[in-house]
């Protein structure tokens, strides 16, 4: 009776488990069999990194680490060696997290006597605050164009008004009569943080303006405005790169720009269509802002995944040309059409599959390389190139050996191109070589098509050229596959913007997507044939005479060299 019983108690066991457990979806996948066995590694490492049981690689999150374990064992696979923290695959990266909390932020225009109280997430949002969980602030307002002085192109934003205590108003970017480079520099929040400081404001706001709205509609990024942001941690668990003196920094939708902007017979429509056409003059603002930031703070740990092939040439195998692609992406969000998770296919799972390809061929090589290389998956790129930043300010291998960068982020490669857009080659002597490389592997070399998007400033490569480290950034093309012309190129290119406007940070950058692992391939046999020729170049690369991120950051690199050198 006994065994009956247990017999009958495991049978309705089973019976309820049928009832509640729901089945597992198979899904079914395409498989290119014409496919060849680079192109086919490259799109595993896609699936795995981009699947939903990674849950959008989040730097600080278990999903990242899932992801940076596997990189890490993929490079043992490869036969790297480890180049990390101790002996290890990786580099701890502190940091702070910070999320808004959804009560006690404020943005109030106080004029005659009147207050206009912005509505939270609809027209305005705080930025994550890292130094202070309730941080207030309430001054006169001052409107400073762009927030740009370059005195080197006789541009000063700041002109005929003084921010020393008050909020900055500005809008984001740099004049369109720049050149690429100062643009770049210019636009970046780190170069306008660093100027309000200096100059004494105490908070800062920031007004999309109606470009910015087609761009990056604003209800996109109020619909995660908790999103969690994060900051680099110091060894006095304080922030690094967070600027206390800003006490509270916001941003207001171009919808609401006008509850600002308004004043003395100014619009925010006026405003845009100067800032078009380069004619912002900067100018006070009446009455008072009262602005407040609430932010849950945290400490919190990631980590870079680093691996190492030595080189064979006893005078240069102490120098390193370091290979960088982002591993993380912006985990879980607000859900569209019922999708939750943002998978960053593209947006970097590619762009690791194509380093992890580069270090596999430069791994079989027939003949190994004089330098060493370096492999770097970093973490927290999507906060603010965090990860890379920590491993240029404090590298596994002594600083002054690095000698060059070659970073891969998001290769749009949605569809067959002949072509690959090298990024800032311009800079240094870096552009013979990756000419060369070009040359041999068969691929065009395209200008970017959109200069105005300082994208040399917005991925990992530049927190090496603030290093005073040689960077070359590659992205995919856009000319078609014929080479017939203008049609295909603005069909790549369309395909490209449509990513772009629909895809990119959304849950849409998915393995669904119509990726050309072919093209991918291609652009590891490039990457591998250009550390190839910096390692056995006989000079490390040098920046181009005058160069402006040469003259602004490099000079202090090469002294260090020339002293590690002796």
């Amino acid at each position: 009776m006994r065994t009956a019983a247990l017999l009958s108690l495991a049978l309705l066991l089973v019976a309820c488990q049928r009832e509640t457990a729901a089945p597992v979806a198979q899904k079914k996948e395409a498989y290119d069999a014409s496919a060849g066995a680079d192109a086919r590694r490259i799109e595993a490492d896609v699936r795995f990194l981009a699947d939903d049981l990674l849950e959008g690689r989040e730097a600080g999150t278990r999903g990242y680490d899932v992801a940076s374990l596997y990189v890490a064992q993929r490079m043992r696979a490869l036969g790297l060696a480890p180049a990390g923290d101790d002996g290890s695959y990786f580099q701890r990266v502190p940091m702070l997290r910070g999320v808004i909390q959804a009560e006690g932020n404020e943005l109030v225009i106080n004029r005659d006597g009147q207050g206009r109280a912005l509505v939270f997430g609809e027209e305005f949002l705080p930025n994550v605050n890292y130094n202070e969980a309730d941080a207030h602030v309430e001054a006169q307002a001052v409107f400073v164009g762009q927030g740009v002085h370059a005195p080197e192109l006789d541009h000063d934003d700041f002109a005929g008004v003084d921010v020393k205590g008050r909020i900055a108003v500005l809008f984001n970017g740099a004049p369109a009569r720049f050149d690429n480079d100062r643009r770049a520099f210019y636009s970046s929040s780190r170069t306008k943080a660093e100027e309000l400081v200096r100059r004494g404001a105490v908070g800062v706001i920031v007004v999309q303006s109606d470009e910015d709205e087609k761009k990056r509609p604003w209800a996109r990024a109020a619909s995660n405005w908790n999103r969690p942001g994060m900051r680099l941690r110091g060894s006095d668990g304080k922030g690094i790169d967070t600027w206390p003196q800003l006490k509270v920094a916001a941003s207001i939708s171009a919808a609401s720009a006008d509850a600002l902007l308004s004043a003395n017979g100014r619009s925010a429509k006026g405003l845009f269509k100067d800032l078009r056409d380069g004619k912002l003059r900067a100018f006070e603002l009446p009455g008072t802002v009262k602005l407040a930031a609430r932010t849950m703070i945290t400490p919190v740990d990631s980590r870079n995944v680093v691996a190492r092939i030595d080189g064979t040439d006893e005078a240069k195998k102490s120098e390193y040309v370091v290979f960088s692609a982002h591993l993380d992406h912006v985990g879980i969000g607000a859900p569209v059409n019922g999708d939750a998770i943002y998978n960053g296919a593209l947006d970097n799972a590619l762009g690791i599959a194509v380093m992890l390809e580069a270090a596999n061929r430069l791994a079989h090589a027939p003949a190994p390389t004089q330098r060493s290389l370096l492999f770097v998956a970093v973490t927290a790129e999507e906060k603010g190139l965090l990860g890379a930043d920590w491993f240029a300010r404090n590298p596994t291998v002594p600083r002054e050996s690095l000698v060059a960068n070659v970073n891969m982020d998001m290769p749009m490669l949605l569809a067959p191109t002949a072509d690959v857009v090298p990024i800032g080659i311009e800079h240094s002597s870096l552009q013979a070589l990756v000419q060369q490389a070009a040359k041999e592997v068969g691929v065009d070399l395209s200008p970017d098509p959109s200069p105005e998007e300082v994208v040399f400033v917005r991925s990992d490569q530049y927190a090496f050229i603030r290093a005073g480290v040689p960077a070359v950034y590659l992205d995919g093309g856009y000319k078609g596959v014929d080479g017939a012309g203008a049609g295909e190129a603005e069909g790549a290119q369309k395909i490209q913007e449509e990513f772009l406007r629909q895809r990119y940070h959304q849950p849409g950058d998915d393995i669904n997507q119509p990726i050309q692992y072919a093209d991918a391939a291609r652009l590891a046999r490039l990457n591998a044939r250009i550390g190839t020729l910096i390692a056995d170049a006989p000079q490390r690369p040098a920046w181009n005479a005058g160069d402006f991120f040469g003259e602004r950051f490099g000079k202090q690199a090469a002294a260090g060299a020339e002293a590690h050198a002796q």
